[in-house]
């Protein structure tokens, strides 16, 4: 059989049903309205500059003739499968994502999705998280997912509060030290910033 009637597979396309991150059952993808806004940006993104360049790359190496030893052609094409990947990935994000705003909560020092929090372990260290959306969470900026074992300990909890955060190889008891939320008129700020 001709290698034209094949199916092209370098074996990174078995991943055809997306793996999303765990929701708690009945659990919604919450996320905040720029975490929405960054996700769709990067689908329009891809829809409409990525894809349709890579496949000019592609058409342009397939017209250049034998697609066997055609760098550009093979490197298109799996290009053009991990785009097509991601942009199915963002579809379903983006029909299950439930936008909120936690600036609802603004002066609140109970914790909702959106706080920023401050607590201290059993040693006195202190740590400031911000509880975000799954697909909008960057630990490398102190945000961590709703779904994630320090943000479910803290979810629910008021300034003050002392609870304990289980981990895989200990039980560590930790105290809310402050709570705050953005500002309702979207300057920034935090409950008690001047």
């Amino acid at each position: 059989m001709s290698k034209a009637f094949t199916k092209e597979s370098d074996g990174d396309d078995d991943e055809d049903e997306l793996r999303l991150p765990p929701l708690p059952m009945g659990g919604k993808n919450y996320i905040t309205s720029q975490g929405f806004a960054a996700l769709r940006q990067e689908f329009k993104n891809l829809i409409d500059v990525e894809r349709p360049k890579i496949v000019e790359l592609v058409h342009w190496a397939a017209s250049n003739g034998d697609r066997s030893e055609n760098g550009d052609y093979h490197y298109g094409k799996k290009r053009l499968r991990e785009i097509d990947r991601r942009i199915r990935f963002l579809i379903k994000r983006l029909e299950i994502a439930e936008v909120a705003d936690p600036s609802l909560h603004f002066g609140n020092t109970r914790i909702y999705f959106g706080a920023t929090v401050t607590y201290a372990d059993a040693q006195g260290e202190q740590r400031t998280v911000t509880i975000m959306g799954i697909d909008e969470a960057n630990s490398a900026q102190g945000e961590v997912s709703w779904v994630s074992p320090i943000a479910r300990t803290l979810l629910k909890a008021e300034e003050g509060d002392v609870l304990k955060l289980v981990m895989p190889d200990r039980v560590e008891e930790i105290e809310v030290i402050k709570v705050s939320y953005p500002s309702p008129q979207g300057n920034g700020l935090l409950n008690d910033e001047p």
